[in-house]
Parts: structure tokens; sequence; C-alpha cells
């Protein structure tokens, strides 16, 4: 996919995976990773004030976007961590393996990651690269991969917290979920079956509360 941006952002060079050994102290297990797991590394693009005219600010000085060739259709979160630890700005990566395509961004700040954004293989993901400033865009991008009802209501940082809040619950309500169905004796499941409901009811609350 091509992304609607000034002929001046296009960057269009590849990064040897080399550098990112140089720049980060990697274990022999991550090395590995890099190189069985990735294909090839694009520096597509490059938004910044000189490239397609919106300000910066101290938090989000520049926007990289990075084309990963895959070897095989799972995204490798661990490589991701070393690649946003070696480059100080914040990265949209786009996936590629074969055919399908999928997105990723992190969530960081001053050079920490905090969390990650993945979309599906092959969904389509439309991406807004207009705002007043570029943290604005970044915060936008961030806000493409959130689809529950957390994006409807609130700032970015309410937005990121109810988000990490439903996801977290969601996970939990799985877990319980599988326990119940392993569970032989009657009253461990029914204290199960007990914090089940709590958690359904606290998802349903923070859910309401956003609508």
């Amino acid at each position: 996919m091509a992304f609607k941006l000034p002929q001046k952002a296009i960057v269009n060079k590849f990064i040897a995976k080399t550098k990112f050994y140089e720049k980060v102290s990697l274990s022999s297990k991550l090395q590995n990773e890099f190189i069985n797991k990735i294909q090839r590394i694009t520096w597509k693009y490059k938004l910044a004030e000189d490239t397609i005219g919106i300000s910066k600010t101290d938090k989000v000085t520049e926007i990289q976007i990075f084309e990963i060739e895959l070897k095989e259709q799972v995204i490798p979160k661990n490589v991701l961590k070393v690649i946003d630890k070696a480059i100080p700005y914040q990265i949209l990566y786009q996936f590629v393996f074969r055919d399908s395509t999928a997105y990723g961004i992190t969530l960081k700040e001053d050079n920490t990651t905090h969390n990650y954004y993945l979309s599906e293989w092959n969904e389509k993901c439309h991406f807004d690269f207009t705002g007043i400033n570029l943290e604005k865009v970044y915060q936008k991008l961030i806000k493409t991969f959130i689809s529950n009802e957390a994006n409807n209501k609130g700032d970015f940082d309410t937005i990121i917290d109810t988000d990490n809040k439903i996801k977290r619950l969601e996970k939990e309500i799985e877990t319980l979920d599988n326990k119940i169905r392993k569970e032989q004796q009657f009253n461990r499941k029914v204290d199960l079956n007990k914090s089940l409901l709590e958690k359904q009811e606290q998802l349903q609350t923070i859910k309401e509360n956003i609508v």
C-alpha cells in the first residue's frame, strides 16, 4: 500500500539488519529472530516538519514508516522492541508477507515502549496524516488501531487508559472462561463463575460509561 503523503516524505531506503545489532546489544536468540523472521526492512517515509509541513512537538519530533517484509505470517514483537529501542522516533509499521499486509504502531514516549497496537492481516486501515502538530498526527495513527468503544469519548490519555482496561478485562474473562470449562470440582466452579460475573459486570460498566 502506498500512503497518501507528499513526495518529499518518501525515503525508500533499505536498512541492514546488522544496523540494529550495532545499536542494541542482542542475545544470540534475538539475532536469530532477526535472521529467521525478517526478510527485509525498508524505511519508506519520514514525517517531519520539512517533509510534510506539520510542526513537531517536544514529544514527537518525527514519525517514521517502516515496511517489514516477513518470512512467515507472524508479527515478531521481540524484534519490534529492538527496532523501537534503536530508533529514537515513533514508528508506524507496515508488515508484508507474500500478498498479505498488516500494520502496527508503538505507544512510545521518551524512547520507552508502553504498548503495541496491531491490525489483523489484510484488515482495512485508513490512516489520517493530518493534524495541528506531529503529536496529534501520531495520536490519530494510534487511535486507528483502537476499534472498541474506548475510541468514542475523552482525550487521548483517557482513550488509551480505557482501552487498556477493556483489553485487560476481556483477557481475564477469557482466562476464567477457560478455567471454568476445565474445572471438575463443583465448589471451585461456583467461585470461578462468581469471579467471571464480577469481571463481566465491570466490563459492562466501563462500556456503558463511555457510550
